[in-house]
């Protein structure tokens, strides 16, 4: 049996390949990576070079393709081009010199301006917002244009869905995108899909994975953003996936565990805003160009709107400029003089904000961050009670959501000057990963409302101290630390 290679002489050309790994993987891997992410992999790698190194090709990169990264570029242009007819004209001098910085700093990055003369309405009652949705869809004229990471078609969001068919019953054009893997994951996809090829709604996943049919990428990369447009004149967006509150699962539903969100709903300009982001995934994903002329209806006054607010879309993701939501996000933590309140059901920092936050806290800042009690993630919650030691020693409060619910709102706020709100959580995977939006609002009344919300979690929620949080177990503390680990491999 000549043709059978000696084992020691296997051995050999192994250990030399393993070594080759190595050394490629010391000169490629740091290469365009933050210190921690690079590290994390090289850690991989070189505790077994050939899982680690096979691990790497399929996860570590975020390279989309050639025909969607030109889509995405001619896109972008697009808005640059387009976004002086979003523009009122708004005296950025209104705005203390750090927000009209940060301002700035959003719409180099971003391609959107910060716009005047918006009216801005916090939903946070789940039900109540899935009928509020169906009632401004039932107004369409035009257009409605919809995208949720997680899309399901249920009993709860049901509502919202007959007011989609009613619409193109009156020939209102009904665009629908949403996230393949992240929908694809939920109960009762299949039979969605199959009710959605009866309707006449126009609708596609995003970033699809279809092996057979070349559509092939890093698995985990997920368009991750939450936006409702109806006719260019009314929009939604915030933390809210489109399905019931138990995200049709068995497990959640015995347990009792549902997910609390908030939303904004939207009118005036940064509407056009909102559905130039949409736009550009629905060409991204279709090669359709669409058209964003804005039909307004008759004005319909509430009793909860904010009126005059200036406000500006923040998109991100691969192949938007580098984390431009954790460029805002810092820049904001670092202009903040009194108070800060943080809500993310996933704060799992890179060093940039977590230096941030800590240091606001250091230097006499009232720093408070809301978080679930349990994460319906293990490896998600693990990685961020391993850095709560860090927080509550640099003074910062936590206060846990109680189970069995999870708190999955994604804003903040900045002393009684801004509010962010949006779909981008604060975790690396949301910053380099994840295509996000978020909308920065600089105005105080939009801060006092969300002051009522963050009260009610407060209310609701236990404050996490650093005596009870030294007397777990080196079991827990040990898990922490992997899942930490592991969250950095981005």
């Amino acid at each position: 049996m000549s043709w059978l290679v000696p084992s020691s002489t296997l051995g050999w050309i192994v250990f030399g390949f393993d070594m080759l790994l190595r050394l490629v993987a010391l000169g490629i891997i740091p290469g365009n990576r933050k210190p921690s992410t690079g590290m994390a992999w090289l850690l991989l790698i070189l505790i077994e070079p050939i899982i680690g190194f096979s691990v790497f090709l399929l996860l570590g990169r975020t390279r989309l393709g050639n025909r969607r990264i030109t889509r995405q570029r001619t896109a972008i242009a697009a808005i640059r081009e387009r976004s002086d007819e979003l523009r009122l004209s708004f005296d950025s001098g209104r705005l203390p010199r750090s927000m009209a910085g940060v301002a700035r700093l959003n719409e180099r990055l971003g391609s959107l301006p910060l716009t005047g003369g918006n009216e801005v309405e916090l939903w946070s009652d789940y039900r109540a917002l899935m009928t509020e949705m169906a009632r401004e869809i039932d107004r369409a004229r035009s257009h409605v244009h919809v995208q949720f990471y997680i899309t399901a078609w249920d009993d709860v969001t049901d509502p919202v869905f007959q007011a989609l068919v009613r619409a193109t019953d009156r020939g209102v054009d009904v665009r629908l995108l949403f996230d393949h893997i992240g929908s694809r994951r939920i109960p009762g996809y299949r039979r969605m899909v199959k009710r959605l090829r009866g309707t006449k709604i126009a609708w596609h996943p995003m970033l699809p994975i279809d092996p057979l049919r070349g559509r092939f990428r890093r698995p985990d990369l997920r368009n991750h953003r939450k936006i409702l447009v109806v006719d260019g004149s009314v929009g939604f967006t915030g933390s809210l996936n489109l399905t019931e509150p138990g995200y049709n699962k068995p497990a959640n539903h015995r347990l009792g565990r549902e997910w609390v969100e908030l939303m904004v709903r939207l009118e005036g300009p940064v509407v056009g805003a909102l559905n130039a982001v949409f736009a550009s995934d629905w060409y991204v994903e279709t090669g359709e160009v669409v058209d964003l002329v804005a039909v307004h209806g008759e004005p319909d006054r509430r009793p909860d709107e904010i009126f005059d607010v200036p406000c500006q879309v923040v998109p991100s993701g691969p192949g938007i400029v580098a984390e431009n939501n954790l460029r805002m996000f810092t820049t904001l933590l670092y202009a903040a003089t009194e108070r800060i309140s943080l809500t993310s059901p996933y704060f799992v920092p890179d060093e940039s904000l977590l230096y941030a936050v800590t240091t606001a806290a250091e230097r006499g800042i009232d720093v408070e961050l809301f978080v679930s009690e349990v994460s319906d993630q293990f490896l998600v919650g693990h990685a961020q009670a391993s850095y709560y030691k860090a927080l509550l020693e640099a003074g910062v409060r936590i206060h846990l959501y109680p189970a069995p619910y999870i708190l999955h709102s994604k804003h903040f706020t900045i002393d009684d000057q801004v509010a962010v709100v949006g779909s981008s959580n604060m975790d690396m995977r949301s910053f380099a990963l994840n295509y996000e939006v978020s909308l920065m609002m600089p105005d105080p009344a939009v801060v006092a409302r969300m002051r009522r919300i963050e009260d009610t979690y407060r209310a609701l929620s236990k404050e996490l101290t650093l005596t009870e949080w030294q007397e777990r177990s080196p079991g827990a503390k040990y898990v922490d630390n992997v899942a930490r680990l592991t969250a950095a491999l981005q």
